[in-house]
């Protein structure tokens, strides 16, 4: 008999107790009828999908849990997100992982995902607006910037026959790099981070350089543009910076799963990052 399995991977659902819920975690406040059920037919069981004390971030966990190794096989978020949302990269290009994100005065961040609310297609819209009027200057290249669902987005910089580095820092101040692997702070401010190397080489400080170019001059672009000002009138917070995080400087090369363990498996995923 053919084995069948279904492998669910609810990301993300892990919480802390909460005092407004009796000291409880929202999943263990919430009926989950469901997920009960399938808890008393199974095993329960825990893991470090990385290691103990490091939290990782979605791509992170879903190589890990896919059963490769991170350490190893892991090439930053950026680029996993560029081939989830069908945007082309090669050796030396730099992908990242962006948010649409409200800022203020100041470089004060005030919503790292404009409140969620940010629709898909006005995120779209947005994306056209900086592909279109953005151009970079400080050095010879070129970039695509793709939305994908609400508030996330993926951002692609290839050299003009320049190579560059992902061996720089986030300008999302709630990420940082841990062994090449994005990790979320436990605590930090909420301000605008300017992207600086982390190695001492042409391709790093030329990736930065890009990069913080790119953010300003998108912000200059999305804070006047249509989409703000009608969201401003409602009420609503204003998509006006794109905050990165997570770069990649190289394609994912992973063995195939169904080769190397003689399966047949499909993934339903909405999100790039799952996608890629």
């Amino acid at each position: 008999m053919t084995l069948r399995l279904i492998y669910i991977v609810i990301d993300g659902l892990g919480d802390l107790p909460i005092d407004e819920l009796g000291g409880e975690t929202p999943l263990g406040y919430a009926e989950t009828p469901n997920l009960d059920l399938l808890a008393s037919r199974g095993k329960l069981g825990l893991m470090y999908a990385v290691g103990e004390g490091i939290a990782p971030e979605s791509d992170v966990a879903v190589i890990s849990i896919l059963g490769y190794d991170p350490f190893k096989y892991h090439v930053g978020r950026g680029p996993i997100e560029a081939f989830g949302a069908d945007l082309s990269m090669e050796d030396g290009d730099l992908a990242l992982r962006c948010n649409f994100a409200t800022l203020g005065s100041d470089r004060r961040i005030i919503d790292r995902r404009v409140g969620r609310t940010l629709t898909t297609e006005e995120a779209a819209e947005l994306s056209e607006a900086i592909n279109r009027e953005v151009h970079l200057e400080s050095h010879p290249a070129e970039f695509e910037f793709k939305s994908t669902l609400g508030h996330r987005a993926v951002l692609v910089i290839r050299g003009k026959g320049l190579r560059l580095s992902a061996e720089i820092t986030n300008t999302d101040p709630a990420y940082e790099r841990f062994e090449g692997m994005g990790v979320a702070k436990p605590n930090f401010r909420m301000f605008l981070q300017r992207s600086v190397p982390l190695v001492e080489t042409e391709e790093a400080r030329r990736a930065a350089q890009l990069l913080n170019e790119f953010t300003q001059k998108s912000h200059e672009v999305l804070d006047g543009h249509e989409v703000n000002r009608r969201r401003e009138a409602e009420g609503k917070l204003k998509a006006n910076v794109i905050l990165s995080r997570d770069a990649g400087d190289r394609v994912p090369r992973f063995f195939s799963i169904n080769e190397r363990y003689g399966v047949r498996f499909a993934c339903l995923a909405d999100m790039p990052v799952e996608r890629g």
